[in-house]
């Protein structure tokens, strides 16, 4: 922690989030991961709850991404122009599913280095914390509803 004369600012110093505040005329400079730590709002039982889901979730998905990615088979037996339009229309929701599901891990894989920076549970656009409700619900959340809310209207 830093302490310096000044007003409220928020700075963006060596990549590094810089958060102020006025104390009695001193401003307390801290970074963004140094009052996370120390207002963290998860439980350690709640903690080790998400940890366990994030795991279950990306053993899941390697799962699914491993079925997924085998060739769809024809059916030899049938014959005919819809018959390869439903082997084409299998393959693509096939290919669709296997883009979903590595996204889906590579959240889960940024969800569990957040942990592992102390950083998870905290919004990653307005620094609040996630309320755990959301988090076991969609433990790779890594963004509160307010903040997710205001993407999702304006991707419309």
């Amino acid at each position: 922690m830093y302490y310096v004369n000044g007003l409220i600012s928020i700075a963006l110093f060596s990549a590094t989030l810089i958060c102020c505040m006025v104390i009695t005329g001193i401003t307390l400079i801290a970074s963004a991961s140094e009052i996370k730590k120390t207002m963290s709002t998860l439980k350690p039982e709640q903690s080790e709850h998400l940890i366990k889901l994030l795991k279950q979730r990306k053993q899941a998905l390697i799962e699914a991404i491993a079925q997924s990615a085998q060739p769809v088979k024809l059916d030899q037996q049938a014959f005919g122009r819809v018959t390869r339009v439903d082997a084409l229309q299998r393959q693509s929701m096939a290919k669709a599913s296997l883009e979903q599901s590595k996204q889906q891990l590579r959240q889960v894989l940024m969800a569990l280095a957040r942990f592992e920076s102390g950083d998870y549970g905290y919004c990653l656009e307005c620094n609040r914390p996630i309320q755990f409700a959301r988090l076991e619900i969609r433990p790779e959340s890594s963004l509160c509803i307010d903040c997710q809310s205001g993407r999702e209207l304006a991707d419309r």
